[in-house]
């Protein structure tokens, strides 16, 4: 599995502490059982992590959710498919903002600016501000939409799709948006209630350095198609979308 993200992380110098939690104990990679051990493992294979990532460590007091929210993740968001790994990352990130999740808006923002997202548009992300940054009109279409899904999902009608579908997002792109979101109105529910605290990843000016490129509104080149998107996946037809 190709995950740059986590090749950069590899690369800082300094080792980050143990991650402690400030409501529930996680299971470290030092207390875990030979079954989370086990998992942990075929994380950092897979991953090439240099650590095992804190949201993990809340699931693995149940082991078999631990396993399958590895699967689910590796699947669904960890990879390109009817959304690219930018455009997840983008709801990602604008989600765990919204639920006010400090450890995933982080993350994921540093995983948006990885896979080609710009300064501009992170920080619009990050205060949920649509209007602002360098955001298409279909990608702040598809987020309006995010938003309602956040909110429960109630008020969304066949009215709410077909406005998706004129900006040119397909029927399994709103799936996929629709699946993301849930997923991580799980994943911030779980960090917030455990206590995790950000990694401070956004904040660590050597992680980018000498990453981004002279146009700041391509982001960092990490990743060999700056848009993220390969050519085999469909994009909404307004030609907007990034």
């Amino acid at each position: 599995m190709d995950t740059p993200e986590y090749k950069l992380l590899a690369q800082r110098t300094a080792v980050a502490p143990p991650m402690e939690a400030k409501n529930l104990p996680l299971i470290s990679e030092s207390s875990a059982s030979p079954e989370v051990a086990a998992l942990y493992a075929q994380f950092r294979v897979r991953f090439g992590a240099p650590q095992v990532p804190g949201i993990l460590q809340c699931f693995a007091t149940h082991p078999p959710l631990l396993e399958y929210m590895m699967a689910m993740s590796e699947s669904l968001l960890f990879s390109d498919g009817a959304l690219t790994r930018r455009q997840k990352e983008m709801i990602a990130t604008f989600v765990s903002a919204s639920n006010h999740c400090e450890y995933c808006s982080d993350s994921h923002g540093f995983f948006f600016l990885v896979h080609g997202g710009s300064i501009e548009e992170l920080a619009a992300l990050l205060v949920c501000t649509l209007d602002a940054g360098t955001l298409t009109n279909a990608e702040r279409g598809l987020l309006d939409f995010v938003a309602e899904v956040n909110r429960g999902g109630e008020a969304v009608n066949p009215a709410t799709v077909e406005g998706l579908r004129n900006h040119g997002w397909t029927d399994l792109q709103i799936a996929e948006a629709i699946h993301l979101t849930a997923l991580f109105a799980t994943f911030n529910r779980v960090v917030n209630a455990f206590g995790l605290p950000s990694r401070q990843l956004l904040a660590d000016t050597n992680l980018l350095s000498g990453q981004t490129s002279s146009n700041s509104k391509t982001g960092p080149l990490l990743v060999g198609n700056p848009s993220g998107r390969p050519s085999n996946i469909r994009s909404p037809d307004s030609g907007d979308v990034k």
